[in-house]
């Protein structure tokens, strides 16, 4: 599986609450966010993982360049000034291996490894869908994108930005697509657009079919006191039982 991390983020909200690393770099348990996910990707056999940071920081750079050396996978780097996550992600696309399948994250998702190895596992193994949207009953987001599902199929068929009856979960910021999102994603950017949940919208609208994906607890670091509460979940993690797609 391919892999890829949006952090290219200026994590205002930490630096204002007196945080003085760039949020990729914040430690959980003794190690930052980023070289978290990176080894995560590496225990699912990732074939490639592709980054972008924010050029305004190049310590995040920096960290990786001195890192990649020990890794068994090559790191795709580029550093970007950019107006959103959607943004990132486009700047970011073109160094994904064309015509394959790919996961992404942003850097500040904090989750149990094995429920994440299921998540891979599961959505490499389906061609019956076009994405695996990785969906959290945890809602401690100050917007959080709610997540509505065909009761039918089972499938997401809308994106909201408040709750609406039979919303139970919201998107945690992980996205597993197949090639065909990559051209939405070109279409969005020529619109203008350069938010995450217009783009997971235009995948709806241009007929993508997309299978939510129960990940359980799942810790998006905006805020000095969510770091508190990653250190503690990602402390009290145990080998998990397997999650099972949403419907």
């Amino acid at each position: 599986m391919h892999f890829a991390i949006i952090a290219a983020g200026r994590g205002s909200r930490l630096d204002k609450g007196g945080v003085e690393q760039p949020k990729p770099l914040v430690e959980i348990n003794g190690r930052p966010m980023i070289r978290r996910l990176i080894d995560i990707f590496i225990g699912n056999n990732a074939e490639s993982i592709s980054i972008i940071t924010n050029q305004a920081t190049g310590t995040v750079s920096d960290y990786l360049y001195s890192i990649a050396p020990e890794l068994p996978v090559a790191l795709n780097i580029i550093a970007a000034e950019t107006t959103g996550s959607m943004h990132s992600f486009h700047r970011l696309a073109p160094l994904l291996p064309r015509g394959k399948r790919f996961i992404l994250s942003t850097v500040d998702t904090i989750f149990d490894p094995a429920a994440f190895r299921s998540y891979v596992n599961d959505f490499a193994a389906d061609t019956t869908v076009d994405g695996y949207m990785a969906v959290t009953d945890y809602i401690d987001d100050e917007k959080p994108l709610y997540i509505s599902v065909n009761s039918a199929t089972g499938l997401i068929d809308g994106f909201c930005d408040k709750r609406v009856t039979g919303c139970r979960y919201i998107s945690a910021g992980i996205y597993g697509l197949t090639p065909k999102a990559l051209e939405v994603l070109d279409q969005c950017v020529a619109q203008g657009l350069d938010r995450m949940r217009d783009y997971q919208r235009a995948l709806l609208a241009a007929g993508l079919r997309l299978r939510p994906y129960r990940l359980g607890t799942v810790i998006d670091i905006d805020r000095p006191a969510d770091i508190d509460v990653a250190r503690r979940f990602a402390e009290k993690i145990i080998p998990s039982p397997r999650r099972q797609k949403e419907g």
